[in-house]
Order: structure tokens, then sequence, then C-alpha cells
């Protein structure tokens, strides 16, 4: 078996080949002098069990990332499969920014007083721990000050798609986790 074959390394190039990674869905918001910001992104990642640590790339130019900084929080709420339509939403451009609230999104506060989606699978409340430049993102990692879990499988991100989760492989292992 051979290796796949060899492309020119370009932006889009390497747009294309990430497809291949499916990813969850989750949407980054914050609130900022009673403005609420929100994202969606697919970038988030646990990073740490001590301290405990989140983390989620933003574009350099997204006010969202103004907003976290004033704000020092952010909050993250896992997809669930039924809520693509939420994932478009907050995935359009200036679609992220409502001035008094979401008032048509069932928003409530989590304990920081950063805004996370109800009916979100999970969520993470984080403070602001540290915001590190990579290329054109930011690294946001936050601290997770408080959790929720709900019922509901995620919504996946893969191809340029939304997803979900197919039928669960037998495996013989006992579940023990990634790279455990």
């Amino acid at each position: 078996m051979s290796a796949p074959a060899h492309q020119a390394l370009t932006a889009s190039a390497f747009r294309s080949a990430a497809r291949h990674w499916p990813t969850g869905v989750a949407v980054l918001a914050a609130r900022r002098s009673g403005v609420e910001y929100a994202k969606t992104v697919s970038s988030f990642s646990t990073l740490s069990l001590d301290p405990l640590l989140i983390g989620v790339a933003v574009s350099h130019r997204s006010p969202l990332t103004d907003a976290v900084r004033a704000a020092g929080r952010f909050a993250v709420s896992v997809l669930g499969e039924q809520q693509a339509a939420l994932a478009r939403r907050f995935a359009t451009p200036g679609a992220g920014l409502a001035v008094g609230g979401f008032a048509d999104r069932p928003w409530q506060d989590a304990p920081t007083g950063a805004p996370v989606l109800a009916g979100a699978p999970a969520w993470f409340d984080a403070r602001l721990y540290a915001e590190l430049p990579v290329g054109d993102h930011l690294l946001l990692v936050g601290e997770a000050v408080a959790i929720g879990e709900g019922p509901g499988r995620p919504l996946l991100y893969h191809a340029a798609r939304y997803r979900q989760l197919g039928p669960e492989i037998p495996n013989p292992l006992p579940a023990r986790g990634v790279g455990a």
C-alpha cells in the first residue's frame, strides 16, 4: 500500500485535507456590557485536568476575541445533533452579535455570567486563563469553573457538512479513552 499522493501545500489544499478530520461542533459565547457575542467553532478541545483547562481558536478579526478579553470569561456550548440550525446561524458572518441579547434563542447564564445555550448536551463555563497567537487565530485558553451535561448526542462536522453519529462499533477492549 502506498501513501496518498503529495500535493502542493496551499491554504486550499490544507483546508481540503483537514476536511478528513471529523470534529464536534460548539458555540463559543461571551457577554460584554450587556451585549452577547457568539460564534460556531469546531476548534474546541479540553487541554488539561490540572488545572481544568479548555481551548478554542478564534480568528483575530472576530469581535468575539475582544469581548472575551474584556469580560475575562466565556462559555462553550457543545451542540447536539438536533441543533444544526443554530450551528449554521452562528457560523454566518455578522450573526454572532446581538445588542440586548439573543431573544429568539434559549440562552441561560452560566455561573460566571457567560451565556450558554439551553438544550446543549454539554457546556463549559470558563475564566480566561491565557491567550496565545496562533497564525491568523487566537487560542483562547480558559480555566473551567462550571460544567453542565444534558441528554443528547453531539453534532459532528466532517467534509464541510454537519453529521450525526452512526452506530457504535463493537470494541473488544475495555473503555479507557484515547491515549490512556
